[in-house]
């Protein structure tokens, strides 16, 4: 019984990320950023998975990050915008992955490289959309980016993390 109500808590929170994830996703659409980048975002939906990666675990992150990746390019997007998500998505996911399995990295760490190794999936697909690997110029200020918004987004998810757990241990107690 035990194993079902810490089941059924992981799968409404999972829901509810996911969800969570989406409404961050289609916000940052309407967040106008123009620092002569194409396609820069502030990558607001990964405090869902980062927080996700520590709170609930990899699968369940991993899982999040797909489903979003998925439903918001579907709704909102196009196959290519899924194909660049889903390359920076997975890259972002494995790195964060890895440096928290080392468990010499906080959050805020994980998240910086995450959010570096996301602009790396996205260019590794646009090389090869574009079949030119001068694309990767734009590497040194998209990594700048992505280190600074990581760093942002690893501060407010070590913010939120403690709440997180204590809403998650508290789930169905009413």
């Amino acid at each position: 019984m035990n194993n079902f109500i810490s089941m059924s808590k992981k799968i409404s929170a999972c829901g509810l990320l996911v969800a969570l994830a989406m409404i961050f996703s289609y916000i940052e659409t309407l967040i106008p950023i123009n620092m002569g980048l194409p396609g820069m975002k502030l990558g607001i939906a990964n405090l869902v998975i980062v927080t996700a990666l520590y709170l609930l675990g990899p699968r369940e992150a991993l899982l999040i990050s797909l489903v979003r990746i998925f439903l918001v390019g579907f709704l909102f997007g196009s196959g290519m915008s899924i194909l660049y998500s889903l390359a920076g998505g997975l890259v972002s996911f494995l790195a964060m992955m890895f440096l928290k399995r080392t468990e010499k990295f906080s959050i805020v760490g994980a998240s910086l490289l995450g959010g570096a190794m996301h602009n790396v999936g996205q260019l590794l697909v646009a090389a090869a959309v574009v079949e030119n690997a001068k694309i990767f110029y734009y590497l040194p200020p998209l990594l700048c980016v992505g280190c600074v918004t990581g760093i942002l987004v690893g501060l407010l998810a070590l913010r939120i993390l403690p709440m997180g757990q204590k809403i998650i241990q508290n789930a169905g107690t009413l």
